[in-house]
């Protein structure tokens, strides 16, 4: 039986890869617990420096597992709390990573699907990728994924589409941001090792600090509270032996030392 999540850790990249085609890249609670855990365990890696999430078969990700949703069917308030609960985290550990996130988007993203793309920091997608948040015509809601959709697309666009349930296709998800790029798919690869190529030529620190700082000045008014919180964030990184190691890198017309990658 082959594993239901591939992870590969090379050059500084670790790819976590949905590995249940036979069922669209469906998951289920154990399914989320194992992605909770290889983004856990990303993080914790000094090694990796970015993260993908991709997917095996014709589809990226169809959301939740029919089997999953009959056994769901039966619980009790307090077991679908605990059921909501995990994949909440699941998703907030995705997007509190200090590590860019990269979906790789192959195919269809339904549901949950989209989620976990809205989730990644970047999204390259193909032609093939639909996306479908579905949970209005199951007499349900979006609730747990709609942080992350909603920054990715806008409240507007989430009214339609959150309220429609309707399928959209790849053009559309890229014309109102929840894809990042749109290519063709024979050319998915290179542009994803375009992009990776891109985030490790930043700073590591750098990145951290800087996905911190997006979600300090997205979030409220520009007052003097924010402008001196992000004087305050420059300031501090200047200092550091990254910040200095890029300056000098800079004025010496060098490569910065972190640019060297391991297997």
């Amino acid at each position: 039986m082959s594993e239901p999540l591939l992870v590969q850790t090379r050059n500084a990249v670790a790819t976590l890869t949905l590995n249940r085609p036979e069922i669209r890249n469906a998951f289920d609670d154990a399914q989320i617990e194992r992605l909770t855990r290889a983004l856990r365990a990303a993080e914790a890696d000094e090694a990796v420096r970015v993260v993908v999430i991709a997917g095996n078969g014709p589809a990226f990700c169809a959301g939740a597992d029919l089997n999953w949703m009959k056994r769901m069917a039966g619980y009790s308030y307090e077991q679908n709390l605990a059921d909501a609960e995990a994949l909440a985290e699941m998703l907030r550990t995705l997007d509190r990573m200090s590590k860019p996130t990269v979906a790789r988007v192959h195919g269809p993203a339904f549901a949950g699907g989209t989620g976990l793309v809205a989730a990644c920091d970047i999204a390259i997608g193909t032609l093939a990728a639909m996306f479908c948040l579905s949970e209005a015509k199951l007499g349900l809601s979006p609730a747990t994924i709609s942080p992350y959709v909603l920054r990715a697309m806008g409240a507007r666009m989430a009214r339609r589409y959150f309220l429609t349930a309707e399928i959209f296709d790849a053009e559309e998800a890229h014309r109102i941001g929840l894809l990042s790029a749109l290519v063709p798919a024979l050319e998915l690869d290179t542009a994803l090792s375009g992009v990776v190529k891109q985030l490790l030529a930043g700073g590591p620190r750098a990145l951290a600090e800087i996905k911190d700082l997006i979600r300090a000045v997205g979030s409220g008014p520009i007052d003097d509270a924010l402008i001196a919180d992000t004087a305050r964030r420059i300031a501090e990184i200047r200092v550091t032996e990254e910040g200095r190691e890029g300056i000098a890198s800079f004025l010496e017309k060098r490569k910065p030392a972190w640019t060297a990658r391991k297997d």
